[in-house]
């Protein structure tokens, strides 16, 4: 039976700020977790359809934000959030979703934990974010 080994990788993706650096003037960089967390945040944002090249990238996780704030309504964000980061990031793996209503701020705090493949790292890293209904 023969050994797989998993290889170092480091993970870059240019800020969506498009911001240049005062000094070189360069597009900023983010590198392996912040990379990987700005990532999971765009693809649970992105309506399907909105890219243009790509029409299946992204959730629907907006459209149920409109909904009742109640654990019915997490159960099928968690799943959506679930299916969309299955599909369209491979750089994490042993993905965990966890969604929290809160009725009272009508809202839901989401945590995401999941490890990043070729780090190399066996403790989960965590990237929590609230989602709520802009009006």
């Amino acid at each position: 039976m023969a050994v797989v080994q998993r290889i170092s990788r480091t993970f870059k993706d240019i800020s969506l700020s498009f911001s240049p650096h005062p000094v070189t003037k360069d597009l900023p960089i983010l590198k392996n977790e912040s990379a990987i967390k700005r990532s999971v945040r765009n693809l649970v944002e992105t309506i399907p359809t909105e890219r243009f090249f790509n029409p299946l990238l992204g959730s629907e996780v907006r459209s149920s934000l409109f909904n009742f704030v109640d654990y019915g309504t997490a159960s099928n964000i968690q799943s959506q959030i679930e299916t969309t980061l299955d599909n369209f990031e491979d750089r994490i793996e042993n993905l965990q979703v966890e969604v929290t209503p809160r009725p009272d701020d009508y809202e839901f705090a989401v945590s995401v934990f999941y490890t990043i493949v070729g780090q190399g790292q066996d403790f989960p890293q965590e990237y929590t974010f609230i989602l709520e209904a802009t009006r």
